[in-house]
């Protein structure tokens, strides 16, 4: 696999570098600016300590020990005592690419030169990640106010040769790992633990590499509601460029011409619709640009200010070298990215509810000459009565993960750290709404082919004709009963590699020699 550099500089870090480098497909180098910045900083700071000043966590405790005092030979154990305290998480670890995001985003804070730490402490989380050292960085105990302290901290105690990173099967001493690939730990120095973990770059990490997959999933439920369209004979009046010029959301916009695309003009199912009697879709039918449109302008709201988080300054104290100023402030705080990730929670589990209410309509001969269930021999057959079942199961889940973690707050550190944005768990909770979006979108895809297959001889078109062969080896025809598991678990296999949107993407209905889905 081809790699790429990055160069760490504070300012370019994006979601596409964000999932190169969770990926292992980008490397890793501090720009010689960034480097020059952060070294005017340290010298600042390294100044004002020598005249005399006392600055919060460079000569002071913490949190409601701010006001004691540190001696100068207790600075570099203060810096340790800190990392080891903070480094209480639990629960199941952040992954292997989601560790990497984390470290990088972190990296990219600290280089832009407002911390007042020597480059070297980026130099050394930049030396881990293209060694693959990777901490092994605990879930949960964050609260994403004075930024992602526990997680962080974990970061932090493997940079200096403790806890845990992870090993082949699992986490694994980092001292043994470090002497094995013969890298040193890093010394701290004055302030350099507390810039370690004064920052939002957990959340956020979790948060670009889960709207990736969001971005990828709003493109798939186009596809899928195109296949259930298709199964259903829907009118393709609902998607003409007209109506959505006179609504201009970018969202609706592309949706509706990603669903043309998608289906083509017309097709020989397209055209029994004239014969239905049917003048109007239902809602998750003929609505599918609002919605789908919504989702991705969530979308792409969510990326924007995670972006900037990722180019942000997030420690506390601040140094602005060039005012002559050390200035405390709060930029550590997650609430910019816990309300997006909240509301990106709100806007995957709208996508999964209306593919949940196509299979609806799939399966009920109410709205369709299909079979009940799509079963080509009801009764002996159930066919896919308990994949709607499955489906409302993971859209009810969904509601309860939706509700949002940033409207509650709990005061922490003796009521000194009294608001917080529960940002951290926004962002876990968000990946739990993704995943079981994505089984919705497997599920309705299933019943789509099962109708698709039933409707034969009629075809469809376009891309929907191009997934739906793509798929058939796989998803045949399910004359009888059979374990819809395995179905379900192959087309998800093709949904998370990309497979399925790439075969649309190469079959797509349009005038223009080049064309594309877009989000």
């Amino acid at each position: 696999m081809k790699t790429t550099k990055i160069m760490i500089n504070g300012e370019s870090a994006n979601l596409d570098n964000v999932w190169g480098v969770a990926q292992a497909i980008s490397t890793l180098e501090l720009d010689k600016k960034a480097r020059g910045a952060m070294k005017v900083s340290r010298d600042f700071i390294e100044g004002a300590v020598r005249d005399g000043q006392v600055i919060y966590g460079v000569n002071t405790g913490f949190g409601a020990f701010s006001s004691v005092r540190i001696s100068d030979k207790d600075i570099v154990e203060l810096q340790k005592n800190l990392i080891r305290s903070h480094s209480v998480g639990v629960g199941e670890p952040f992954s292997r690419q989601e560790t990497r995001a984390i470290m990088y985003l972190r990296a990219n804070a600290l280089a832009r030169g407002h911390s007042g730490i020597r480059a070297a402490v980026v130099e050394k989380i930049l030396e881990y990640l293209n060694a693959d050292i990777l901490p092994y960085i605990p879930s949960q105990g964050s609260v994403g106010a004075s930024g992602d302290l526990a997680p962080l901290a974990h970061l932090a105690l493997a940079l200096i040769g403790e806890g845990h990173v992870w090993g082949k099967d699992g986490p694994e001493e980092t001292g043994k790992v470090l002497k094995r690939k013969k890298v040193t730990a890093y010394l701290l120095g004055a302030k350099e633990g507390l810039a370690l973990i004064n920052g939002c770059q957990v959340m956020t990490a979790v948060g670009l590499l889960t709207a990736r997959r969001s971005r990828d999933l709003a493109l798939l439920a186009d596809i899928a509601g195109a296949m259930s369209f298709e199964a259903l004979r829907g009118g393709r009046d609902a998607f003409d460029p007209l109506i959505s010029a006179t609504r201009p959301h970018k969202g609706e916009i592309k949706t509706a011409a990603n669903l043309l695309k998608i289906m083509g003009i017309e097709s020989a199912i397209s055209k029994s619709h004239e014969d239905c009697g049917r003048v109007q879709d239902a809602y998750s039918l003929r609505c599918m640009p609002a919605v789908h449109g919504a989702v991705k302008d969530a979308i792409r709201n969510a990326v924007e200010t995670l972006e900037i988080e990722a180019n942000s300054s997030t420690d506390n104290p601040l140094v602005f070298a060039d005012a002559e100023k050390i200035l405390s402030c709060g930029n550590f705080h997650g609430e910019p990215v816990a309300f997006q990730l909240d509301f990106l929670a709100i806007a995957m589990s709208s996508l999964a509810n209306i593919s949940e209410r196509r299979i609806a309509k799939l399966i009920n001969p109410s709205f369709s000459e299909l079979p009940a269930f799509l079963a080509p021999d009801g009764g002996l057959n159930s066919g896919m009565m308990i994949v709607q079942v499955a489906a409302a199961s993971l859209v009810s889940e969904n509601k309860i993960h939706a509700h949002p973690a940033s409207v509650d707050s709990i005061p922490t550190s003796v009521d000194k750290e009294d608001h917080v944005s529960m940002g951290t768990i926004a962002a876990r909770k968000l990946q739990r709404v993704v995943e079981n979006a994505s089984h919705v979108l497997a599920m309705e895809i299933l019943c789509a082919m099962q109708a698709l297959h039933l409707l034969k001889p009629l075809k469809p078109t376009a891309a929907v004709k191009a997934v739906f062969e793509f798929l058939e080896k796989e998803i045949p025809l399910a004359k009888t009963d059979r374990v819809f598991a395995e179905d379900i678990r192959r087309i998800k296999k093709h949904i998370d590699s990309g497979a399925l949107v790439e075969v649309a993407r190469k079959n797509l209905s349009s005038s223009k020699k080049e064309v594309s889905l877009e989000w």
